[in-house]
């Protein structure tokens, strides 16, 4: 008690009454809490239970990587159901360095936990009207490279103009890529936004045919 005395004697009388500044907190709407009823919904079904015997063996046997464009939801224009594919989503669907090392992984964990398989296939899907192709616009280009420091030369190979090109061409960087099971099979495709169909550009290929209808070149 004669410490806390002594100690606010030591302080100047202004100090200890100086009011504190007040903060204004300002409420923040949440865009997810709307749908938490559909998460009670579905957990009140027993869907989750379904699981393949292993979370990377999907029922469908199928990676699939496409747009994060909301009209591209693959659960939609597929009609996937629960566990029915591993699905990524990038911009443009493009395959990145990131969606390589992943799918280097679920093919490891395949070989290695389950060598009998089933192995999977890499189902690639580009589409069209897609908005990575604002990248193609240099000024665009400069100023998010600028603001985020990602190599502009590489945002440059980003657009998806041409998506039957582009996904013909991630095609190849996975099969192409010697960390990539050979085991799995790779296919493209391209979504039109408009008609709703979907148009194989790539038929299944694995990386070991792959490999060999090089080597025969």
């Amino acid at each position: 008690m004669r410490l806390s005395c002594h100690l606010s004697a030591q302080i100047p009388r202004g100090i200890v009454d100086a009011p504190r500044p007040k903060t204004t907190e300002v409420p923040v709407s949440s865009h997810i809490t709307p749908l938490l009823e559909r998460n009670r919904a579905f957990a009140a079904t027993d869907t989750r239970m379904h699981t393949p015997r292993l979370p990377f063996l999907p029922h469908q046997g199928l990676y699939i990587i496409t747009c994060v464009d909301p009209r591209t939801d693959p659960a939609q224009f597929l009609g996937l159901r629960f566990a029915e594919a591993i699905v990524a989503r990038t911009v443009g669907g493009r395959v990145t360095s990131a969606v390589i090392q992943d799918l280097s992984y679920i093919g490891y964990l395949v070989e290695s936990k389950a060598p009998e398989g089933p192995y999977f296939e890499a189902a690639i899907i580009h589409h069209t009207d897609c908005g990575s192709g604002l990248l193609a616009d240099e000024p665009l280009r400069h100023g998010f490279a600028q603001r985020t420091g990602y190599d502009e030369d590489a945002l440059a190979d980003l657009p998806v103009l041409d998506p039957a090109a582009t996904v013909r061409a991630d095609v190849e960087r996975v099969l192409s890529d010697p960390r990539i099971s050979p085991r799995i099979t790779v296919s493209g495709h391209v979504y039109d936004v408009d008609t709703g169909l979907i148009t194989t550009i790539v038929e299944p290929v694995s990386p070991m045919g792959s490999a060999a209808a090089l080597a025969g070149r």
